[in-house]
């Protein structure tokens, strides 16, 4: 019966109003911990940590490269799981929670792909290999760019919430390949996973040092949040796009 109730209580802020009352409530508080921690984790990522030893002072782009790179990835997932609450449960918030997350998604996929190129150009000699994550990443940023895309050329918004879920559930392969294509594939210039999901450097063939690796934390911390604020933001904008659509059709009928 607990369990019934959770779940019972968790569904209510699939109702729009709920959902917009308790946003506004938990957005202040966190964008100032997205701040807070992105401030935190840069500064001391940038200006507190010494030049690798190999790599000089171009390994300091890790702290924004891995932090996009993986939030990248789990925007896609967080989509998909909204797509499959609309598709399962039919709450509009979760479809435009899913709309709102793509773009910000996009952009964590971008600044992932930009970096990568930074920081491979003086270590691989190359802006660009054609490298399986390399490739799976830019794949998955064409897939953004498409569910973007098919939310804006149909006018009926629950169709296009159907179709782009159906693109989101294709789309998650590549979501998928983005983060384990080196064990997919053991080849290419890219490194191994630099942070595991249970520590740092697990997967590494050489960890990341803690001097690196705390300040990296903080920073991955953030940009979590920041993505949070942005999607929390993004969906309360779609929720009063809808409404004012709504309202403009009933005058035009009445």
């Amino acid at each position: 019966m607990p369990k019934v109730r959770a779940m019972s209580s968790f569904w209510e802020y699939a109702n729009p109003r709920r959902f917009m009352a308790t946003s506004a409530a938990l957005l202040p508080w966190i964008a100032g911990v997205a701040a807070l921690c992105l401030s935190v984790g840069l500064i001391w990522g940038f200006f507190f940590t010494p030049n690798d030893f190999r790599q000089g002072s171009t390994v300091k782009i890790i702290y924004i490269h891995v932090p996009a790179a993986i939030m990248a990835i789990n925007a896609w997932l967080m989509m998909l799981v909204a797509s499959l609450i609309w598709v399962i449960r039919r709450h509009h918030v979760s479809a435009l929670a899913a709309k709102a997350a793509a773009p910000v998604g996009m952009v964590f996929t971008l600044i992932a792909l930009f970096t990568g190129a930074v920081w491979g150009q003086p270590m691989w000699g190359t802006w660009w290999e054609w490298d399986p994550r390399l490739t799976s990443f830019l794949i998955l940023f064409l897939f953004y760019l498409g569910y973007m895309a098919l939310w804006e050329a149909i006018e009926n918004p629950d169709q296009a919430a159907d179709l782009t879920s159906v693109l989101c559930l294709v789309g998650s392969v590549f979501a998928i390949l983005s983060r384990y294509a080196l064990l997919f594939w053991n080849q290419g210039l890219h490194q191994g996973t630099t942070v595991s999901t249970v520590g740092i450097g697990v997967e590494a063939q050489e960890g990341v040092a803690d001097v690196f690796a705390y300040p990296l934390l903080v920073s991955l911390t953030g940009f979590g949040f920041l993505f949070l604020a942005l999607v929390l933001y993004r969906t309360r904008t779609e929720i009063r796009a809808r409404r004012v659509k709504a309202l403009i059709a009933q005058e035009r009928m009445a």
